[in-house]
């Protein structure tokens, strides 16, 4: 199969994460994968929700939004009330960064990492979370350096992917005019140790195959590797 962008069906479109892109933020990083960019920004606040009030834990959330032209035509901003699947992947992003997070040892402290899209073509959710642990990471040291915080609540790196399967081939990393006819969609969260923090697999159009699946979930778990490596590099690590 040919795809739009030249790549093989195995080949992740070209990944890059800018750290300390943003001047006032605790974290931030900048992260790009092909035409698909999202500016993710991590601020630390001495507070927790108030059903943590008392509990001496902390607590990490996110948010997640389209900017209006980040999209083909104008998407309205979400001034009032947000839409369903921001609200979807907002619990996706906060859930993902929990699950490599001891929040006891962040005290009764949280961090908001923002995801903002500044231009979408597929693969938005995923690279936030690749990008919004890079944010996070810097926040989180930053708070150390200056006394905030103890122990390291970081347990370790996290990044995501998306696979699908369009014209009844498994294709890597896809690019909105993939995902928008693909018969099957997945997204992959998986730490740097290689455990599973969530699968998101739904047949649009035609179901899968178990040995359709595996296929996707190897090749998705090699490029998360790989992601990981790239956050290592961007932090100096």
């Amino acid at each position: 199969m040919n795809r739009d962008d030249g790549r093989r069906p195995d080949e992740m479109r070209p990944v890059t994460l800018e750290l300390g892109c943003l001047k006032y933020a605790e974290g931030s990083c900048m992260a790009t994968a092909g035409n698909t960019r999202v500016l993710c920004a991590a601020s630390f606040e001495k507070r927790v929700p108030p059903f943590l009030a008392g509990s001496g834990q902390g607590w990490v959330t996110a948010e997640y939004g389209l900017l209006p032209r980040s999209t083909n035509t104008r998407t309205p901003r979400e001034t009032q009330r947000p839409r369903s699947r921001s609200q979807e992947i907002k619990r996706f992003l906060g859930r993902s960064l929990r699950a490599v997070c001891d929040l006891s040892a962040l005290g009764e402290q949280q961090v908001i990492v923002d995801c903002d899209v500044i231009q979408a073509d597929g693969g938005t959710r995923t690279l936030a979370l690749t990008g919004g642990f890079c944010a996070l990471k810097q926040a989180v040291e930053r708070m150390r350096e200056r006394g905030l915080v103890g122990r390291n609540p970081l347990l370790e790196h996290v990044a995501a992917t998306s696979i699908g399967i369009v014209d009844g081939e498994v294709l890597l990393d896809l690019a909105y005019s993939e995902d928008s006819r693909a018969d099957t969609d997945m997204n992959l969260v998986m730490t740097e140790s290689g455990r599973i923090v969530e699968v998101q697999a739904t047949a649009e159009h035609v179901p899968f195959r178990f040995e359709e699946f595996n296929r996707m979930y190897d090749l998705a778990a090699r490029a998360i590797s790989e992601l990981i490596r790239r956050q290592h590099a961007c932090e100096g690590a």
